[in-house]
């Protein structure tokens, strides 16, 4: 396993030569939520979905195929994000996962929080000592991608597709409990996990909603 010195080294190296590309993915991310949040509906949910297919597709090649090549299970995390990429991707067309703006208040007041949260992802890693090229963005990391598409994905249920919300979850839950925190001390992956218990939760409470159309 990496030492965190070198893990962080390639995270670091790894943000150092795409620069200002995740700079601008991430922006652009925030933007695409906010106009979510200001008109959502179908034409919407195409463009987000395409964006996230995008962000995981350049998560998989770019971070772990061509700057992650010393990151332990690389090929492994590029397979399950290239996966997740090609079941959204696929999902624009068979319209299955159908993000929706939560119609209750408590709701909303829940998801604008997550989402603010994993917006200032790189502030927050910052704040717990990491600066830059120390810092993880939206649409070029990860864990903050995760984060974000598991949010919607949990409040959307029963309209999802299994697949790449049990694939999150794969990511989200142990990774963080065992690697991310306590190894590498990525303390706003805290962020992560909290997003990705309570989509379980909510996973588990609704399981009387979901058929096998949404594992197919």
């Amino acid at each position: 396993m990496n030492d965190p010195e070198e893990w962080w080294n390639i995270m670091g190296n790894y943000n150092i030569n795409i620069f200002p590309i995740q700079m601008i993915l991430h922006i652009a991310m925030v933007i695409l939520i906010i106009l979510f949040f200001l008109k959502p509906g179908k034409k919407m949910n195409i463009i987000f979905k395409g964006y996230i297919s995008f962000s995981f597709a350049w998560i998989g090649i770019v971070l772990f195929l061509i700057y992650g090549n010393g990151l332990e299970l690389n090929a492994f995390s590029a397979l399950l994000f290239l996966s997740i990429a090609f079941f959204f991707s696929f999902d624009i067309v068979r319209n299955r996962i159908k993000f929706i703006v939560p119609e209750l208040r408590y709701q909303k007041y829940i998801i604008l929080v997550l989402l603010l949260l994993v917006s200032f992802y790189p502030l927050i890693g910052f704040l717990s000592g990491h600066i830059y090229p120390r810092m993880l963005f939206l649409s070029s990391f990860p864990c903050p991608t995760t984060a974000l598409t598991l949010i919607f994905l949990s409040f959307s249920i029963p309209n999802i597709d299994l697949k790449p919300y049990i694939l999150l979850l794969i990511w989200a839950i142990p990774f963080p409990i065992f690697i991310q925190i306590p190894i590498f001390g990525v303390y706003e992956d805290i962020i992560m996990l909290t997003t990705a218990i309570f989509a379980l939760i909510l996973l588990i409470q609704n399981r009387k909603l979901l058929t096998i159309k949404n594992l197919i």
